[in-house]
């Protein structure tokens, strides 16, 4: 009995210490969810929600996480001993963790603990580039060390969850000299793949230039027509892009509804064309959210309704 006892007490401190193991075909299966040229592959369900909270836990075991293990610290994160073949794991953290915090958690500080780290994941894939780590160390420039990157996921999940978890103290940010870094992550990987992550470039940088605060004489600040001009490709709007030579830069754009989502909160409202925002929302109201990203198409209709009724406040 007190064999068996001891045999438990080393099994549970092992679990707390490495965690369970995980096999190749839990691996396999948990990277599926992460298709390089769609949504994560979940329902906007709690089913889905539960789904993903499951691949991340799957992930960060294989990876070596434990419980005692400071998701807050960012050098805890730059530490871990991971070899350059699983830099794809790692990437999907990241995006796992954007994806958690955007789309399923409400309250705000487990989002903002979502997207903080989704970005030091982020972060950690970038320096498991040695060029890319090398660049930053000698040149002290994380902006130079972009510039050489040619990961695409790193870059944008990087971006995503940092510009998010910026947006819970914009002015703190500007004055940290976070947007410039920022903008170096979006504008490399639009350079890089304009169309990854359906098209999230574009609307990256349509959010990034109008999120800013509107403060004169610096150097970030909003900038509505610059947005504009990041929308432009991936709308159908051409009494707003008669200087678009390139839009849309395909004919169903309208079919991904955070297209239309993100024009009409961060260019039309941020404008104050209360009756054109209403027009957008209510036409993604109208569409079939439909098989094709049933994840962020759900998840957008139901941020429109939201956003549909802050307008109708000021019709």
């Amino acid at each position: 009995m007190v064999k068996k006892a001891l045999v438990c007490l080393v099994a549970l401190v092992a679990f707390v210490l490495t965690g369970w193991s995980v096999t190749d075909e839990e691996i396999a299966a948990t990277l599926a969810l992460f298709p390089e040229r769609q949504d994560v592959a979940v329902e906007y369900t709690t089913d889905g929600q539960a789904a993903l909270e499951a691949a991340i836990e799957t992930l960060e075991t294989a990876l070596g996480i434990t419980v005692l293990f400071d998701h807050s610290d960012e050098d805890a994160y730059m530490a871990l001993a991971i070899d350059f073949d699983k830099k794809a794991w790692v990437n999907a953290l990241s995006r796992g963790y954007y994806t958690l915090g955007d789309v399923f958690l409400k309250n705000d500080d487990a989002k903002q603990d979502a997207f903080v780290r989704g970005q030091y994941w982020g972060l950690k894939s970038l320096r498991m580039n040695p060029q890319f780590a090398q660049v930053e160390r000698d040149s002290e420039s994380f902006v130079e060390a972009v510039a050489l990157e040619t990961d695409v996921a790193a870059l944008f999940w990087t971006y995503g969850n940092w510009s998010r978890k910026d947006e819970y103290d914009i002015l703190g940010a500007v004055f940290r000299n976070d947007p410039p870094k920022l903008e170096a992550l979006i504008e490399r990987a639009l350079e890089l793949d304009p169309t990854y992550a359906i098209d999230a470039p574009y609307r990256a940088l349509a959010a990034f230039w109008a999120a800013l605060p509107s403060i004169p004489l610096i150097e970030y600040r909003q900038n509505l027509p610059r947005a504009l001009s990041y929308l432009c490709p991936v709308i159908e709007e051409p009494d707003y892009c008669t200087e678009c030579t390139m839009c849309p830069i395909r004919d169903d754009v309208d079919d991904y509804f955070e297209n239309r989502l993100i024009f009409a909160e961060y260019y039309l409202m941020e404008k104050e064309l209360w009756d054109e925002a209403a027009r957008v929302l209510r036409s993604i109201l109208d569409d079939p959210i439909g098989d094709r990203y049933p994840l962020y198409n759900a998840f957008c209709a139901e941020r429109a309704a939201e956003l549909l009724a802050e307008v109708n406040e000021h019709l």
